[in-house]
């Protein structure tokens, strides 16, 4: 049974790997055998991160600085992957960003860009280019960290919203670019307790949260079971699929 989520031999790219549940599933992969590299803006750090792997696993680790809303470091960001390793096995575009604002009117059209380019342009496009090489070489899983909001859109997080359900659709529609060699799924995530949550009002979240099934938010740790098994040859049969990982929100 622990063959299916060994990921010996493996290469994952993580993107927004510094922190949150981007670290998690990083760190887990290592764990579970995989050689990783940590992307997201701040070089600095992806490197601690990686160092701290290296010395908590033994595997192989980098830390690279990239944009993923900008096309042009991507490709970069990619190049770097396969001088270093020779392959991406598994790609999780977890990078993300969901900015508040005030009122629906006062959402700009900058702002707007913004969240589509880091939340489903880049996505596209580094899954794009990922799979491309993953279809034409040994296979390998994708992973889109969507979100809940994709299908119980809030008024305070539109654009994010409207992102994340072109995410889902792209994970579908990829799922059918690059199978058979290649899998690709979503995990659409819940409300999950990570350096986020601290600006939050403690008393109006747990007031909301009483109305989740399990009445709370999400450990960081507590999305690492859907990533290895999404990663791993456990989900073999596995494509196209959006897995819910929320703790019952209505």
């Amino acid at each position: 049974m622990e063959k299916l989520f060994d990921l010996r031999g493996k290469v994952a790219l993580v993107t927004g790997g510094s922190r949150g549940l981007g670290r998690v599933m990083a760190e887990g992969f290592a764990h579970h055998g995989a050689d990783v590299v940590i992307a997201s803006r701040k070089l600095e750090a992806c490197e601690e991160v990686a160092s701290s792997i290296r010395q908590s696993t033994g595997r192989r680790a980098i830390g690279v600085g990239a944009h993923v809303g900008r096309w042009s470091e991507l490709e970069q960001l990619v190049e770097t992957c396969y001088q270093e390793f020779g392959s991406i096995d598994i790609l999780v575009n977890n990078a993300g960003m969901s900015p508040v604002y005030d009122t629906v009117d006062s959402v700009t059209e900058e702002l707007f860009d913004k969240v589509l380019d880091v939340n489903l342009k880049g996505p596209f496009r580094l899954a794009a280019l990922v799979g491309t090489r993953m279809a034409a070489l040994n296979g390998g899983s994708i992973i889109n960290i969507s979100s809940v909001g994709a299908i119980h859109p809030r008024p305070s997080t539109l654009p994010y919203a409207a992102a994340k359900a072109g995410l889902n659709a792209i994970t579908v529609g990829l799922a059918h670019a690059f199978g058979p060699a290649v899998r690709v799924n979503a995990i659409m995530a819940g409300t999950f307790m990570t350096d986020v949550s601290s600006a939050w009002d403690p008393d109006m979240f747990a007031q909301r949260a009483r109305g989740f099934a399990l009445e709370r938010g999400g450990q960081p740790d507590e999305i690492l079971g859907s990533a290895l098994y999404l990663a791993s040859e456990a989900s073999s049969y596995t494509t196209g699929s959006l897995l819910t990982v929320d703790g019952g929100q209505p």
